[in-house]
């Protein structure tokens, strides 16, 4: 048999995966596996970014577009540990990926060489950290095997990020392995008992509820679950940032369940005597900072289907805990024998009533109507347009306003961090130009912009376009809304000083323009969709319309009351 360097099988193991892009920052470190993947440049895109935390992200998202692991490659020590925003995500968001180390020579270990870093302990699960699996491969005939596991611990159970970590002098030996096949994820099925007692409860209850949402969803079982619903006339919430797992134009759409949540949406979910969470953790936003759902013991009733086993009962102890995967449960569910009636029909409609109440805005000040403006994107973007954010207030706007057809429609639309990470919406967006060819779209706050802005350069070299409006109000907006919040009057490091966005993206061969009024912005957005390159839309956001609901004067003054 033909022997060849191991960081070339490295490369052909990844496309026995059906991996068709890998994002990073070359290193040194895995110069073998770059050889790799120059010999397979028509087969396997290396999309060059210009800081690992941004390539990270990408990998992120593509994880999240695809259902398969996103692929990240890094060099050894600064480059792993910048990296590691994007497998904290994955960790959180529940998403496949697996972030590829390039680490000092096997005969250097353990001396503190030049960038060492004990990846076991940093990203571990052993040492509570957020890698699923974090593995050294010392062997180059034993690629295939560490790659094929990687594959199926990303996707198997909760889906999340692996850490395979590659000597560089384990890249450059001679091997005659060949790739193993291509791992699928494997399903676990409904238990056909759980699923009797799931009726019986379902049967019992006078207002039940359905929070959707996690890692693990496709079109196939966003559509199941909507039959359902259907079925049994439920009431449909997203979780949080998962909001196009549920079609929100649909009459059983209730709304999305996270920061900023519809006040009569939260008093429903406490009001509700039966919840039924297929898919979500339940985490902190989810759950209104466990006050939504009370930790450890629930008020309502509640099952929980979620895909890990080691989830379940892990922060709530549920009334019927189901372990299945996604497409499993949700096929499991629409097959459920439902009564011809059930006494919560009027429940359901005024679910969807209030939801629909709550995209009539407030009043708020300035020059910037902000509601309007996310009409204008329901109204011009496509509907297989990818939606992007990071963190911050600035995000509210589309997770109030906008509404997704989402996965039941055949494509995931919303690319968002429920770790709540800043920088996540610029190279996401990049990430779904490239790896779809829908049009992206990304929502940025000025600070968040900031932390990733650097990657529109990796957009223009290679041919991806995505559109951004970037909100800019001088200052960290979110952290400054609770700087008022609980110390009135004392802001501090909040503040931004910031450069010209506009002629920022320029530089970097974006269109970049800035608007002041809201009537300006819809010709700016009806040229960014028509012009090949991408296009950065500047608009200046007056300091007091911090949130969808209220400005930072009142903020100020209820919380200078409550000091009084």
């Amino acid at each position: 048999m033909t022997k060849q360097l191991a960081g070339h099988l490295l490369v052909d193991c990844l496309l026995a995966q059906g991996v068709t892009h890998a994002f990073g920052v070359p290193g040194e470190s895995y110069l073998a596996v770059l050889d790799g993947l120059y010999a397979r440049r028509d087969r396997i895109d290396f999309i060059t970014c210009r800081q690992e935390g941004g390539a990270a992200f990408m990998a992120e998202a593509h994880g999240k577009l695809t259902g398969r692991p996103g692929v990240c490659m890094v060099t050894r020590g600064p480059g792993a540990t910048n990296a590691s925003i994007g497998v904290h995500t994955a960790f959180q968001d529940s998403t496949p990926m697996l972030l590829l180390v390039g680490d000092v020579a096997s005969d250097c270990r353990d001396r503190e060489a030049f960038q060492e870093v004990d990846y076991s302990s940093f990203f571990g699960p052993s040492t509570k950290g957020f890698a699923k699996r974090v593995e050294r491969i010392d062997d180059a005939d034993r690629i295939p095997e560490y790659v094929a596991r990687a594959f199926a611990t990303a996707m198997n159970g909760r889906p999340g990020p692996v850490v395979l970590v590659l000597p560089e002098d384990m890249l450059t030996q001679l091997t005659e392995a060949t790739p193993l096949p291509r791992v699928d994820a494997v399903q676990a099925w409904s238990d056909p008992g759980s699923l009797r007692t799931l009726r019986e409860m379902l049967l019992k209850a006078e207002r039940p509820f359905i929070i959707a949402g996690g890692g693990g969803w496709t079109p196939e079982s966003a559509q199941a679950l909507q039959r359902f619903a259907e079925n049994w006339r439920l009431p449909v919430g997203n979780a949080f940032r998962f909001q196009d797992t549920f079609d929100n134009f649909h009459p059983l759409y209730a709304g999305d369940v996270g920061i900023g949540l519809n006040p009569k949406l939260a008093a429903r979910i406490k009001a509700s005597d039966l919840i039924i969470a297929i898919g979500p953790r339940l985490g902190e936003m989810t759950t209104g900072n466990y006050t939504l759902l009370e930790a450890p013991r629930p008020r309502q009733k509640l099952v929980h289907i979620h895909a890990s086993a080691e989830e379940l009962n892990r922060v709530y102890l549920a009334d019927l805990a189901i372990h299945a995967t996604m497409n499993a449960a949700a096929r499991s569910l629409e097959v459920l024998t439902a009564p011809p009636d059930v006494p919560w029909q009027a429940w359901t409609a005024s679910a969807n009533e209030d939801y629909l109440a709550n995209l009539e805005p407030q009043q708020l000040p300035g020059d910037i109507d902000m509601p309007a403006i996310v009409g204008l994107l329901q109204k011009h973007l496509p509907a297989d347009a990818v939606l992007t954010n990071g963190a911050g207030n600035f995000a509210s706007w589309l997770h109030r306003f906008y509404r997704h057809h989402g996965l039941v429609k055949g494509h995931k639309t919303q690319l968002a961090p429920t770790v709540g990470a800043m920088g996540y919406g610029v190279p996401a967006g990049i990430a779904a130009a490239i790896t779809t060819g829908r049009l992206a779209f990304t929502i940025a706050g000025d600070g968040d912009f900031l932390m990733n802005g650097q990657e529109l350069a990796t957009a223009v070299q290679h041919g991806a376009k995505s559109i951004i409006v970037l909100l800019n109000n001088g200052m960290y907006g979110t952290i400054r809304m609770h700087q008022e919040r609980e110390y009135p009057q004392h802001s501090s490091g909040s503040h931004l000083n910031n450069p010209d966005f506009a002629a920022l993206a320029r530089a970097y061969g974006y269109a970049g323009v800035r608007i002041t009024h809201t009537a300006q912005f819809e010709a700016e957005l009806l040229a960014a969709l028509e012009r090949k390159e991408g296009t950065l839309i500047e608009v200046t956001l007056d300091p007091e319309v911090i949130s969808t609901r209220t400005t930072l004067s009142a903020i100020t003054q209820n919380a200078l009351q409550r000091l009084l």
